[in-house]
C-alpha cells in the first residue's frame, strides 16, 4: 500500500471529514464583516485557532485545508499552525491554486490559475508540514456552459497540479465544482457533473496520477438555486451516488463532498442519506467550509474571548457531520 494511500485513509477513517479553512483574505474579510468583526490578521488567526484547538479535531476531523497566510502563522502560544493541527491528531493541508480567472476564448467561464512556480511552492508547503493539498476548478451551468473548452482546460490543470503534488509526496484533493448558481434542473446538474468528472479522470490517468492517492471533492447533484424544479433529499442522494458510480474509477479511495452553498442542515442531511444508501466501495464524507463554520462564527462574534462557547458550537456541527458520514444522523440529534 502506497504512503499516499495511507494518508488518504487516515484522513477519511471512521466517519472523519475535512475542515475547509482555506478562505482567501478577501472571502474571510466578508464573513467577518457580516458578523461585525474587523478583519485583521489577528482576528482571522484567533477564530481559526479557536476551531483548530477544539476537541472534535481529535476524533472527527481528519484534515484541515489551510490558506497561505494561515499555514505560516503561529498561535498565541507560539505553536506553528500546522504543528497545532498535527498535535490534535489531524493532517494539515493547503490550498495551492491562485484563484479562478476569466477563461480566454470563453469570457463567461473561469479557468483556475496557479501552475507557474507550483513545484517550488509545493516543496515549501511540504517543509511547513502539509500532508495534502487542494485545487478547485469551477464550472457554471447555463444554455452554453460549461463549454468543452472549460471542461478540458480545467481538467488539464487539475491533472497537472495532481501530478506535481504526488511528486512532492503529498495527496492532491481534486475539486471540480459545478456551481449550484442558476436555473438548471437536477438532471442537467447530473449530466454536466458526470461529463466534468469523467474528463478530469481522463486527464489524471493521462498524467500518470496514482488514483489510490487522491481525494475527489465534488458537488452533490442539486437543482440550481433559482430552479423551479427542486428535488427531494432522497433524490439528491440517489442521483449523486449514480453519478459517482458511473464517473469515478474504482481505485479512488474516498470522496469528500463540498457543501456548495447548502445550509448546515441541508449539507448534513444530504450527506447522511448518501451514506445510508451508499452501495459503492468509496468512502463518502465531507469537506465543508461554511457548513461547518457558520454557526461557530456567529457564536464567536458575540464574544471573541468566549472560546468554550465557540468550540461547543463547532464540536456539535462536526459531530453531526461525522454521524452523517456514517449514515447515523437524525434531525432529532440537532437539538440535543
Amino acid at each position: 500500500m502506497s504512503e499516499l494511500h495511507n494518508i488518504v485513509l487516515k484522513i477519511l477513517e471512521k466517519g472523519k471529514g475535512i475542515l475547509a479553512a482555506d478562505e482567501s483574505t478577501g472571502t474571510m474579510t466578508k464573513r467577518l464583516e457580516n458578523v461585525n468583526v474587523p478583519s485583521t490578521p489577528e482576528n482571522r488567526l484567533l477564530f481559526r485557532e479557536t476551531l483548530f484547538s477544539a476537541s472534535s479535531m481529535s476524533n472527527s476531523i481528519g484534515g484541515v485545508i489551510l490558506y497561505d497566510e494561515t499555514i505560516k502563522q503561529e498561535t498565541s502560544k507560539k505553536i506553528r499552525i500546522p504543528e497545532l493541527i498535527s498535535k490534535m491528531g489531524s493532517a494539515p493541508g493547503i490550498k495551492v491554486d491562485t484563484g479562478a480567472k476569466v477563461l480566454a476564448g470563453s469570457p463567461d467561464e473561469k479557468i483556475t490559475e496557479g501552475l507557474d512556480g507550483l513545484r517550488e511552492r509545493l516543496k515549501e508547503y511540504y517543509k511547513l508540514g502539509a500532508k495534502f493539498t487542494k485545487w478547485r476548478g469551477v464550472y457554471t451551468i447555463s444554455k452554453n456552459t460549461p463549454s468543452k473548452l472549460s471542461i478540458q482546460s480545467n481538467a488539464h490543470a487539475l491533472a497537472r497540479y495532481s501530478a506535481l503534488v504526488q511528486e512532492c509526496k503529498m495527496v492532491p484533493i481534486v475539486e471540480p465544482e459545478v456551481l449550484m448558481d442558476g436555473e438548471h434542473s437536477a438532471r442537467e446538474c447530473y449530466e454536466k457533473t458526470s461529463e466534468v468528472i469523467k474528463k478530469c479522470f481522463d486527464e489524471l490517468i493521462l498524467h500518470k496520477v496514482d488514483l489510490k492517492g487522491i481525494i475527489l471533492k465534488p458537488n452533490m447533484i442539486l437543482a440550481g438555486n433559482k430552479s423551479k424544479e427542486k428535488i427531494s433529499n432522497q433524490e439528491v442522494a440517489k442521483l449523486t451516488i449514480k453519478c459517482l458510480k458511473n464517473s469515478v474509477p474504482l481505485e479512488v479511495p474516498g470522496i469528500a463532498f463540498l457543501s456548495g452553498g447548502q445550509s448546515e442542515i441541508e449539507a448534513t442531511e444530504n450527506l447522511n442519506l448518501i451514506n445510508k444508501t451508499n452501495n459503492t466501495n468509496f468512502i463518502m464524507t465531507y469537506s465543508y467550509g461554511r457548513a461547518l463554520q457558520q454557526s461557530a462564527l456567529k457564536m464567536w462574534s458575540k464574544n471573541t474571548k468566549d472560546t468554550l462557547a465557540t468550540q461547543n458550537t463547532f464540536n456539535h456541527r462536526v459531530k453531526m457531520c461525522s454521524l452523517a458520514a456514517k449514515g447515523k444522523w437524525t434531525i432529532e440529534l440537532e437539538n440535543k
